[in-house]
């Protein structure tokens, strides 16, 4: 069912408040749950602190269930795009940190692995969020062309957050900035389910009490990404899929970190919140047992 009522002033701020809340009731819970904190569920971040992967499965669902209630143009079709980014993304942080699938990261990998006659979790990822999205764009595109831009402007959105989820908060901040620009329009609604649940995530983010994996990253990407598609003219949506593919070709060569930590401004934002320097290495979460290697990286 297709919805283009603009979402109002007060709509936006109800809706973000209300996933933003969602998001973190949805963290608090999925953290004292027995079955959600065992080894499968735990990962290692940038300086070994273990953190769960259940921030991931609340990003998805609540901000995918509340892009389908809100005033949000074709709302079921950004709902499943959230659910199935979000499912394939779990998929690969489960799977994807057995000895055997940790090899190939990166298109380039993925690429080597499937000449090698193996398919890798994050190909099994990169597939799915494509295939979703190609079906999300029907509402929004015109005509076959269109509707593969659009749905490479889904997909690779997807990507280009979890591009950012190497550092605590970093691809929460990214989909919330991404999410307050693109607030207004018939599908503004989404922007909103993005912008509160990225709110909602980002204090046990930064806490390092979670992390968002590729379920959380790419199901905030696809949604944003299905916002951008939705609300952009066909030539607009061929220069934004022109951009990330850019963007993807050149995360293969040089690192996002070191140019955020080389940006005056950039790289204060990007540490803000974050957990000081002289805490490393302490423990923030209880419980834990010891964690496996951080997870396969984004979806590249």
């Amino acid at each position: 069912m297709r919805d283009d009522r603009p979402i109002g002033a007060a709509g936006r701020i109800t809706g973000t408040v209300c996933a933003a809340v969602t998001a973190l009731l949805a963290v608090e819970i999925g953290r004292r749950v027995p079955a959600l904190t065992g080894p499968a569920w735990v990962r290692r971040n940038y300086r070994g602190q273990a953190v769960n992967l259940v921030g991931g499965p609340a990003a998805a669902g609540t901000a995918s269930v509340a892009a389908a209630f809100l005033p949000a143009g074709s709302g079921r079709s950004a709902a499943l795009l959230g659910l199935a980014a979000g499912a394939v993304g779990l998929y690969d942080d489960i799977v994807g940190a057995r000895p055997e699938q940790v090899r190939g990261k990166g298109v380039t990998g993925h690429l080597r692995a499937l000449r090698a006659g193996r398919v890798s979790t994050g190909a099994v990822k990169v597939l799915g969020i494509v295939g979703a999205s190609l079906v999300a764009a029907g509402p929004v595109s015109t005509g076959p062309l269109d509707r593969v831009v659009a749905a490479g402007v889904m997909a690779g959105t997807a990507n280009l957050i979890n591009l950012f989820d190497l550092r605590p908060g970093r691809a929460a901040k990214a989909s919330a900035l991404g999410a307050t620009v693109l607030l207004g329009g018939g599908t503004g609604g989404v922007g909103a389910a993005v912008l509160g649940t990225s709110l909602g995530i980002l204090p046990a983010d930064l806490g390092e009490k979670v992390m968002l994996g590729d379920a959380g990253a790419n199901a905030l990407g696809a949604l944003l990404g299905y916002r951008l598609a939705a609300g952009s003219s066909r030539p607009a949506r061929a220069g934004i899929l022109a951009g990330l593919v850019a963007l993807t070709a050149a995360s293969e060569k040089v690192s996002f970190t070191r140019v955020i930590e080389a940006t005056p401004g950039l790289r204060e934002f990007d540490r803000w919140g974050r957990l000081p320097v002289e805490r490393e290495g302490a423990s923030t979460g209880r419980g834990r047992q010891p964690a496996p290697p951080l997870s396969s990286p984004p979806m590249s």
